[in-house]
């Protein structure tokens, strides 16, 4: 990769139920309709695990999380719609819940939305493989057999590179 790419830094929450359920966020863009993984890029002098603390207040109203190890990695070079970055490095964290909750974001969905972020869902593996054979965009692009390993093997013992 050259040292000339302007390359985001982000960190994204791989939250899951003991029923191998995972909450995604639907974004919509103008060439695409993407289903990810809450969280974002560091902001200014942040570390990933406090720029994840921060995003999942944001985007879906946990606080104090229990943050898991950094399983997944991800670089992806895009040009972004607003000309500031050449592509982004994603760090995914496992963020273990007891249960199903209702997310509850800290940002209003106009800002949301600015953000382009548009619907907040609870998935499960099977749903999740079964809407990429009809087509549905996930990213990381092979979501459901990442999340299948995770369950059935747990947090892998160094972060495993998801590809795009």
């Amino acid at each position: 990769m050259s040292d000339s790419l302007r390359i985001r830094q982000a960190v994204r929450a791989v939250i899951t139920t003991p029923h191998h359920e995972i909450l995604l966020v639907r974004f919509e863009f103008p060439t695409a309709t993407v289903w990810a993984l809450p969280g974002g890029g560091l902001d200014p002098g942040e570390d990933h695990l406090t720029a994840l603390h921060r995003e999942l207040h944001e985007e879906v109203g946990l606080v104090d999380a229990d943050l898991g190890p950094h399983i997944w990695t991800r670089e992806q070079i895009i040009e972004f719609i607003d000309g500031n970055w050449d592509g982004q490095r994603d760090q995914y964290h496992h963020v273990p819940v007891s249960r199903r909750f209702e997310p509850t974001p800290a940002l209003s969905w106009a800002q949301l939305r600015a953000e382009r972020l548009h619907e907040l869902r609870w998935w499960t593996i099977d749903e999740i493989r079964g809407a990429t054979e009809d087509g549905a965009r996930f990213a990381p692009g092979r979501l459901g057999e990442l999340l299948r390993d995770l369950a059935d093997t747990g947090p892998p013992s160094t972060p495993v590179d998801t590809g795009v």
